[in-house]
């Protein structure tokens, strides 16, 4: 499962703002509730660890724990049951100065499923695993083969891990003596059949369950690549996850680094299609009906407040206040904002005309 640019954004913005705490003890309560947890369990967890605090030597620390626990209980009453991805709650005294009481309380859905339960009181917030959501997990299948041999590679970033390989018994183009042409194409065909079945069978074994795979990739010399991917080898499930066909000139290990290296524009739009969507919706609106976009702060500031804007386009290079600042205006209209990332040649394009775009629900210019 993938996260996108706005979720990423909001993620950093949460970690971002409570890193900097430092609790004087272990008195900085860090809650993560796994998806489909009873929430009403975990309430009674921490009462109990209410009563397991009044054991703490220190009052400061004692008051602390006890009221940065309570604080948390009573926030977790909010919620009726564990949100679809489950939820992370931090509470805390994060009082500037020592003596002093700024008790604080933060939740969020994170994007992607928690599947790891985590009580933990500590002198900081535990943020690991929420800054480990923003390193991309999702991978891709590489596929290198022709009529000799295959291999099969799983793409992590920018990491290749190979998985399987396979050799053909497909006859060489030379005729053995006394076999008619026909007989011996026949021979070499059947055992091409054969090869790709066996191809076929490798690529389900390693690719069929694996949740985060976005997408496979097949590349080698000559058409045997096209007749694998069009014969009927391939699960149609995984048929569908085929993003690219590529030509190239080796099998094998270079084959495999030269897959990565003819693919690196087909990865880097695949990883923000929809980024690249909406930009192009854009363009192809401010083009054709520039009435109903506007671009550059104050222009889209005024749309938004006026209630006209579909959906808010903000280049990632934009402060994180400003952000906030659309996105609070945003709610009061029903509008949506997007991130977009810098990494395409579309993202470029917004940052060089303002950083800020819009695309309106109707022609303001009649």
């Amino acid at each position: 499962m993938s996260i996108t640019s706005k979720q990423k954004f909001d993620l950093k913005r949460f970690i971002k703002e409570l890193e900097p705490f430092r609790g004087r003890h272990t008195e900085l309560v860090s809650v993560y509730i796994p998806a489909g947890y009873d929430i009403n369990k975990i309430n009674t967890h921490l009462a109990q660890e209410q009563g397991t605090a009044t054991n703490i030597k220190s009052a400061s620390t004692r008051k602390n724990v006890i009221d940065a626990l309570e604080k948390m209980i009573q926030h977790l009453k909010l919620f009726p049951k564990t949100p679809e991805n489950g939820l992370v709650v931090f509470s805390g005294n994060v009082a500037e100065r020592e003596g002093q009481q700024d008790f604080k309380v933060w939740s969020l859905e994170p994007p992607m499923p928690l599947n790891t339960r985590i009580y933990r009181c500590d002198k900081r917030f535990v943020l690991e695993l929420l800054q480990d959501m923003l390193e991309d997990k999702e991978v891709y299948g590489l596929v290198v083969m022709d009529r000799r041999e295959a291999d099969i590679a799983l793409l992590s970033g920018k990491s290749i891990k190979p998985l399987s390989s396979a050799k053909s018994n497909v006859p060489g183009k030379t005729k053995a003596g006394g076999q008619s042409a026909a007989r011996y194409m026949r021979l070499r065909e059947d055992a091409a059949k054969d090869f790709y079945k066996k191809v076929g069978e490798m690529v389900k074994d390693e690719f069929f369950e694996k949740d985060n795979l976005k997408g496979i990739i097949v590349g080698g010399p000559g058409p045997t690549k096209y007749d694998f991917v069009d014969g009927n080898f391939i699960t149609n499930e995984l048929k569908k996850k085929i993003i690219g066909i590529k030509d190239i000139s080796y099998t094998g290990q270079f084959g495999l680094q030269e897959l990565l290296e003819r693919s690196d524009d087909l990865l880097a739009e695949e990883e923000v299609i929809n980024e690249k969507k909406i930009m192009n919706r854009f363009f192809d609106t401010l083009a054709k009906k520039p009435g109903m976009v506007s671009y550059g702060y104050d222009e889209v500031k005024k749309n938004l407040e006026n209630g006209t804007v579909e959906v808010v386009l903000v280049s990632d290079t934009v402060d994180d206040n400003i952000v906030e600042e659309l996105e609070e205006d945003a709610k009061k209209t029903g509008s949506a904002v997007q991130i977009i990332s810098t990494e395409t040649r579309e993202g470029v394009q917004l940052r060089d005309i303002g950083k800020f775009a819009a695309i309106l629900r109707y022609d303001v210019s009649i």
